[in-house]
């Protein structure tokens, strides 16, 4: 029993893991960092498979960590879907690296790896391994130089940014 305790608890602290080879942001601002978020691309996953319009909410919680609230829309359902999580800091309040978690105990990395330090305008997120990144803007548009420059930094980190879905975003 003691053997199953051991194998969960690393289970769950390997979930909020960085990649090999990425580094986050420092000098990270959480109130800044804090409102809507766009999201403009995305590697595929099966829990934002199909969905449009897409935004991430980031709000504080009394107990110092991060309410996340994740919405989008299914064009097929004809409806929306969110879901709502926790994000807590994993090596202080100025590092841009969260464990976050939509399911109990069972934490997911969350790395901010660029950051628009200067306007908090965009940032390009990571999970703990090379499957999940995403490219957040505070628009439902980035510019073109931009967007060009965060996915040649993610396919330079080794991100297959050749399978990137960029996320339609419109007025609904």
């Amino acid at each position: 029993m003691k053997a199953g305790f051991v194998f969960l608890a690393v289970l769950i602290l390997g979930c909020a893991r960085i990649p090999d080879n990425v580094e986050v942001v420092k000098g990270f601002n959480v109130l800044r960092y804090l409102g809507t978020w766009y999201e403009i691309a995305r590697l595929d996953h099966s829990f934002e498979r199909g969905l449009s319009n897409v935004s991430a909410t980031y709000t504080l919680r009394k107990d110092g960590g991060i309410k996340v609230l994740n919405k989008g829309y299914d064009k097929k359902r004809g409806k929306w879907k969110q879901s709502e999580g926790k994000a807590y800091f994993v090596a202080g309040t100025d590092v841009g690296r969260l464990k976050v978690s939509f399911f109990g105990p069972f934490y997911g990395g969350y790395n901010i790896i660029d950051l628009d330090k200067k306007d908090y305008s965009y940032s390009l997120v990571c999970g703990p391994n090379f499957s999940y990144l995403w490219i957040l803007a505070r628009d439902k548009k980035l510019g073109g130089e931009t967007l060009s420059k965060l996915i040649n930094e993610a396919k330079n980190l080794g991100f297959e940014t050749d399978k990137l879905i960029f996320v339609e975003q419109s007025d609904q």
